[in-house]
């Protein structure tokens, strides 16, 4: 009880001589608060980023593995991952995998007819920007798209080709004004007359290209009007319950290993990518950002550490006589000590909580930038403060030791 007295003792002094030297006060609380602000504030931003990237490719849907005939190649400054390349799937080992594959899945079946579709209605015709996929029923569901208004591609179109088109929002928004309802409307994309038969709501951008800039086809209509030699189709798998993930994918795996008739010990001639997985790729190739904005914190914050070694120790100088004048009424070596150190703390710990409030502010920045959520980075907030804990006792324990081993009768002749 008397150990608690005495620290609440040496807070209250310390606060008195905070209040008393308010500019050396506040020179040192900017110090902390900048070391602080810098550490937080970048590691905020990182975790704001990973967030981002997990949310985003989220949106190609949850639970979702992709049977492709080539990796994803991802580049970031001097990190790339080697992309492999295989023979192209074919309409027929797509339409096949489809009709074998038994797992109790949703399975679909795509393929790109180009990324520089210009749309037209009426007078009105958007930027050569947009991408015709063909795409079967299933297509929605598996790519964690949604209807807004309309209906959905029928097996039965899918199969025929029929000139029929589920818009993206942002189509819509450029071909449709004054609130104007585009389904039953006709809309030239190429050479053809499709019907609009549904819109999809907005997805927004994602990882630099825009969600809602995509055309929806039946995929036997791009087979026929956006042919071209060599065409590859993908296939998507959306398992209902996550656990079976692996399950699934081991069964796909085996099933068109027999479609593409890789041979038993030869590599599988095809991938298997899951898009979460993606996320963890691009997660893993900036590691080192974190590790090098750790790393400039740290020093940053080390910095700051000296800073306000350097100005405890002026006050210490400053502070002379009223040491010696406290020694003359009784005051031991170990409370001098105690007192300079709980000023030191008192400093770091106001000069901490400033620097982690602007921390949080400034890395949520990167949040508000990239429409992702507002996050609160309880580990590095922790951090923070035993951080700012560590800087007062470091930083602190010099000039209080100073300050104890002044000798009493030096201190008061002290001017």
């Amino acid at each position: 009880m008397n150990y608690l007295k005495l620290i609440s003792e040496n807070i209250k002094i310390a606060v008195g001589s905070i209040k008393s030297h308010i500019i050396r006060t506040i020179l040192s609380v900017m110090i902390i608060a900048f070391g602080i602000m810098a550490l937080v504030g970048i590691l905020t931003a990182i975790d704001a980023i990973e967030y981002y990237l997990r949310d985003n490719f989220a949106m190609m849907g949850s639970n979702t593995f992709n049977i492709r005939s080539r990796n994803l190649r991802v580049h970031i400054g001097r990190k790339h991952n080697k992309a492999k390349t295989y023979e192209t799937i074919t309409f027929r080992q797509a339409v096949r995998f489809k009709k074998e594959y038994r797992f109790p899945v949703i399975t679909s079946i795509s393929v790109r007819g180009t990324g520089i579709a210009t749309l037209k209605y009426k007078s009105k015709k958007t930027n050569p920007n947009n991408q015709v996929i063909g795409v079967d029923n299933n297509y929605l569901t598996t790519s964690g798209s949604e209807l807004e208004r309309g209906r959905n591609i029928t097996p039965l179109e899918a199969s025929e080709g029929t000139h029929v088109v589920v818009l993206g929002s942002e189509i819509v928004k450029q071909l449709f004004k004054n609130n104007e309802n585009p389904i039953g409307k006709s809309v030239s994309i190429g050479p053809g007359n499709y019907r609009v038969i549904g819109i999809l709501k907005a997805k927004g951008s994602s990882i630099g290209f825009s969600g809602d800039r995509f055309c929806l086809v039946p995929y036997n209509n791009v087979r026929q009007y956006f042919s071209r030699p060599n065409m590859n189709f993908d296939i998507s798998v959306k398992v209902s319950n996550p656990a079976q993930m692996n399950a699934a994918i081991g069964e796909a795996t085996g099933v068109f290993r027999r479609i593409r008739k890789d041979r038993l010990g030869d590599d599988d001639s095809f991938t298997i990518t899951k898009s979460n997985n993606i996320a963890d790729m691009l997660i893993k190739l900036t590691g080192s950002i974190t590790i090098g904005a750790t790393t400039i914190g740290l020093i940053t914050l080390f910095g700051a550490a000296i800073g306000l070694m350097n100005i405890m120790l002026v006050s210490v100088t400053e502070r002379t006589r009223e040491i010696g004048i406290r020694m003359a009424v009784g005051a031991k070596r170990r409370t001098i000590r105690n007192q300079f150190l709980f000023e030191a703390i008192v400093i770091a710990q106001i000069g901490g909580a400033l620097g982690i409030t602007v921390g949080v502010l400034v890395g949520n920045a990167v949040s508000y930038f990239t429409d992702s959520t507002f996050i609160v980075p309880w580990l590095w907030i922790t951090g923070g403060i035993v951080l700012t804990f560590a800087v007062a006792l470091l930083s602190g324990i010099i000039p209080a030791n100073k300050a104890a081993r002044l000798d009493p009768i030096d201190a008061l002749r002290y001017e």
